[in-house]
């Protein structure tokens, strides 16, 4: 029950992601894209209003969610037995959230501004520390699923220090000073617009969780959400990987095509597409060879283990091609094309999953579930190649032109 509870947090938590992922995303792309043209002005002025947009938007949404935070998690799938379980879990997690979104957004500028191992050292501290303080909190302390809530806390503040230390240094190009604390329209606009398919991307997340928790819910009880809430743990530590890949694309792609270096920028895109493919290719060779083993670190509940067995070789079962449509969409975004990664991001969550998840479970139960997800990757890449292919022509030909000017 309270892997089940902690399942029913999933859409909420993509919730609050969305809005992190708003103003960190677009933030780094911006911040590239003004170092690549040499404006170290601007590039401070966008550093000053991701902090003060992060606060306003993390104190919003801390506010509202914990209002209602019961009537959410209730229409997100809680029962009565998973409901204390979620309860417990998010209060303090949206006690915590402004310090999420400031070490979220922060550590996506120090990928931008040329200091990815710093950003990596940030994101370890916090594994790290949370990996330290989970099990002392719930099982020394027994403070439960609260402990588990307070260590993911603790860890990125402490993590946030470390980025805040950073920044406050003289002798950072890239640095707090005054005059770059007040909110500017157009970095905001900026910031936003580019951040807009992110945003977009995590709120349809959010709504297909809510559908996914209610499909099985409808159709398999809190055991099958239970299940899905491991599916979804395995499939996020890929999909983790292939976004470290993506954010280590992203500055380098942006400072490319500000100088209109567009081979770079080309290369840097098919590079990170082979070794995500890769990534993929090993989670989906793991999922349908060793699912027992994998489902068994997180349950030795036998009716458990069995139901998540089987939604994770559905889960994966075109995974090897995740990759292609996970670059491409950030690769739009690293060059601040916002709405063409709006586009392909939408067009695997709201145009084809969302439809197969409100179809397919009134004729195959929860199986019609678990095969959405399958399905919905493979339409969505063949559409994304479409769309990849026809913007590196585009390249080519800026290219070609470029060449000519110069002679």
């Amino acid at each position: 029950m309270a892997i089940s509870g902690l399942a029913i947090t999933f859409p909420l938590m993509n919730l609050a992601a969305a809005f992190g992922s708003l103003v960190g995303v677009g933030a780094s792309t911006l911040i590239s894209v003004k170092l690549g043209q040499k404006d170290y002005d601007n590039a401070n002025k966008v550093l000053g209003n991701v902090l003060i947009l992060n606060v306003i938007i993390g104190a919003l949404f801390t506010l509202f969610a914990l209002i209602y935070l019961d009537p959410m998690l209730y229409f997100f799938g809680a029962s009565e037995h998973t409901i204390s379980y979620a309860r417990d879990f998010m209060q303090i997690i949206l006690i915590g959230n402004i310090i999420t979104h400031m070490y979220l957004g922060l550590n996506a500028v120090l990928r931008s501004v040329g200091f990815p191992k710093l950003a990596m050292y940030t994101t370890l501290l916090s594994v790290v520390l949370n990996c330290v303080l989970n099990p002392l909190f719930i099982f020394g302390f027994g403070w439960g699923i609260k402990g588990s809530a307070i260590a993911t806390v603790i860890s990125q503040v402490l993590s946030l220090a470390v980025q805040l230390i950073h920044f406050s240094k003289p002798n950072q190009l890239i640095k707090f000073k005054s005059g770059i604390f007040s909110l500017r329209k157009e970095i905001v606009h900026g910031i936003l617009s580019i951040g807009m398919s992110p945003f977009l991307m995590n709120l349809c997340s959010c709504l297909i969780v809510l559908l996914i928790n209610r499909g099985l819910k409808t159709y398999g009880g809190d055991m099958a959400i239970g299940a899905y809430g491991i599916v979804n743990r395995v499939l996020f530590l890929f999909v983790m990987i292939i976004m470290g890949l993506n954010q280590g694309m992203q500055p380098i792609a942006g400072y490319n095509y500000g100088a209109r270096l567009y081979p770079r920028v080309t290369g840097v895109t098919l590079l990170t597409t082979y070794w995500a493919t890769a990534v993929a290719t090993i989670g989906f060779l793991l999922c349908q060879l060793l699912p027992e083993y994998i489902v068994g670190m997180f349950t030795t509940d036998p009716a458990l283990v069995q139901t998540a067995v089987n939604g994770l070789q559905l889960a994966f079962l075109v995974f090897p091609i995740i990759g292609i449509q996970m670059v491409s969409t950030n690769f739009f975004l690293s060059i601040g094309m916002a709405k063409k990664a709006i586009f392909l991001s939408l067009t695997r969550q709201l145009i084809f999953l969302i439809p197969f998840l409100i179809v397919l479970p009134r004729y195959f139960g929860a199986l019609g579930v678990w095969i959405s997800l399958p399905a919905a990757d493979f339409i969505s890449t063949i559409v994304t190649l479409i769309v990849i292919i026809r913007q590196f022509a585009t390249f080519k030909r800026l290219n070609v032109a470029e060449i000519k000017d110069n002679h």
